[in-house]
């Protein structure tokens, strides 16, 4: 059965091969921070795959990650959304779907494309037509009452990372209450805790999107 709704929907995406991870989440969460941690880590693990971002007017995130050595510039493709960040990954996905096909036209053999949102709110999530699979990032800077809120984001995603543990004393956080909260109100869907500067939870996060997506245990 799953085989053969992934099937029908490479064929709605013009017979798409490379599975399409979506992350998604606040601005200054730290999905750029975590694709540039996904990075190493996919490559250590002979993963093909390349990745695009979404700004509003600019192509500052792809920029960053084509600047940053971890990745060949030409993986990086950029989308303007041009509007709400959450418009062209869930209403209208069309510039992102050919950014992928494009990307696969590039790089034949590819088996992984990450697509970055833009910087939105709780309530973002990605279409299905564009995503197999997605991720919400949620940062602990941002309060921990975040859970509590049960933004569609939140609770939709595929797997919700909690960013940035690391600040939790400094910002005044309960962190084990934050991650209890978040797992309450999630049910069974997965969470994971990172700091994306020391690497914690990185493994975790290919882990779960090669499980999920690759089919790799």
């Amino acid at each position: 059965m799953l085989h053969a709704l992934r099937v029908s929907d490479n064929e709605a995406r013009g017979n798409a091969s490379a599975a399409r991870v979506g992350i998604g989440g606040p601005v200054g969460s730290g999905k750029t921070a975590l694709i540039e941690a996904l990075i190493p880590v996919l490559q250590r693990r002979n993963i093909d795959f390349a990745v695009v971002t979404n700004d509003l007017v600019t192509k500052e995130d792809a920029e960053r990650l084509r600047r940053s050595g971890l990745i060949d510039p030409a993986r990086v493709s950029a989308v303007e959304a041009g509007a709400c960040p959450h418009t062209v990954i869930r209403e209208d996905p069309t510039l992102n779907i050919a950014a992928g096909d494009e990307l696969e036209a590039r790089f034949p053999g590819l088996e992984l494309i990450l697509f970055e949102s833009g910087g939105d709110n709780l309530a973002s999530t990605f279409s299905l037509d564009l995503v197999d699979w997605w991720i919400f990032v949620i940062d602990v800077a941002g309060g921990d009452d975040i859970p509590r809120k049960k933004g569609p984001g939140l609770l939709r995603c595929d797997l919700l990372v909690v960013n940035k543990v690391d600040l939790a004393p400094h910002v005044g956080v309960d962190l084990d209450r934050m991650l209890a909260d978040a797992r309450q109100v999630r049910g069974a869907k997965p969470v994971i805790p990172t700091n994306l500067k020391s690497g914690v939870g990185v493994e975790a996060v290919v882990d779960a999107i090669s499980a999920a997506v690759l089919f790799r245990v």
